[in-house]
């Protein structure tokens, strides 16, 4: 076990103004002096006060006060420092939600696409625990939904609340998607730096051609994993007033494929959920750059220990002050 500060600033900040305080006081204030008929007696009999009572008073009050400033700061006791492997991968997802993931591809597993994908992508986000993710969305056009992290939390309810809509679902910003992607790994340091890119179908017209994306993302060593989704049917949809209608949408897989030779990463087909599950673990598998980090394990508040040791100095001074020395201090 070892001693960690969780608000350093207020250590510093509160610890140098009571340092400046304190010098002012000890050595620059200048105290007030009178002069009485009796001060030849009092000084002849010493009955003034000695200066070491007041230098040691002054001790025993600048100790206190420096452990309140300690308290404040919120002293924490953590575990021992271990060494673990961790995998060096800062991750981004990119998840297409254009108007075509409202489809679903298993009639047995009606969830759409989106849902399929949002589920596995979870899935994945649980296992990389010492990976930073990021998230990305493009449908007509592009957004980074979440920069990368290590808060799991916050990104697992992101990618649980993706809905169709949240961009134009008329058009499938391929390109832009990947380009914003590359653009949220670009200044990584990791070791290995990838993209997992989803998509069901052809990319429409846009500002940012793939074959540009694809540019960006080997001048920055980034790899590609891409996961095209769907069937050679197309897909089905379940209409409400005609019942089972077959979807016509297409996975364009030499692009995919492009994409993925030309970065490093490797492309998947998933005909249906079961299959997208595979193509996430194989992936999980795929990318593990082991890595040597220092993490400490958890903490333990120590405000408790040391809340005693502020009020035996405050209740000793307190009591020299009006006890044993009442009449000097």
């Amino acid at each position: 076990m070892f001693l960690h500060i969780a608000y350093p600033v207020v250590l510093y900040t509160l610890g140098v103004a009571l340092a400046l305080i304190s010098c002012f006081k000890f050595f620059l204030m200048k105290r007030s002096w009178y002069t009485y008929p009796l001060t030849d007696s009092i000084i002849k009999h010493a009955l003034q006060k000695p200066r070491r009572i007041k230098y040691f008073l002054f001790l025993l009050r600048f100790c206190t006060l420096c452990f309140l400033v300690f308290l404040a700061s919120r002293p924490q006791w953590a575990d021992e420092r271990s060494r673990v492997n961790v995998d060096g991968i800062d991750i981004v997802i990119a998840l297409d939600i254009s108007g075509s993931m409202q489809l679903f591809d298993d009639q047995h597993d009606r969830r759409m696409r989106v849902d399929v994908a949002k589920a596995e992508a979870i899935r994945f986000i649980e296992k990389r625990t010492n990976d930073p993710i990021g998230l990305v969305l493009f449908a007509k056009d592009a957004i980074s939904r979440c920069p990368l992290t290590l808060d799991k939390h916050i990104l697992k309810e992101l990618v649980g609340n993706i809905e169709i809509g949240l961009l134009d679902p008329d058009g499938t910003a391929l390109g832009t998607g990947l380009a914003t992607a590359v653009n949220r790994l670009k200044d990584s340091k990791a070791k290995s730096k990838i993209i997992i890119l989803l998509t069901d179908g052809e990319p429409s017209p846009e500002k940012i051609a793939p074959e540009t994306a694809i540019e960006l993302a080997q001048q920055n060593h980034i790899k590609v994993y891409t996961i095209g989704i769907g069937n050679d049917q197309g897909g089905f949809i379940m209409h409400p007033m005609f019942g089972l209608q077959a979807g016509q949408t297409r996975v364009n897989v030499p692009l995919l494929k492009t994409i993925a030779e030309k970065t490093g990463g490797e492309f998947f087909l998933a005909h249906n959920p079961k299959e997208m599950r595979t193509v996430y673990e194989k992936i999980d598998k795929l990318e593990k750059t082991e890595i040597q980090t220092d993490i400490f394990h958890t903490f333990y508040e120590a405000f408790a220990y040391f809340i005693w040791l502020f009020l035996a100095l405050f209740f000793f001074e307190l009591l020299l002050r009006i006890s044993i020395w009442r009449g000097l201090a």
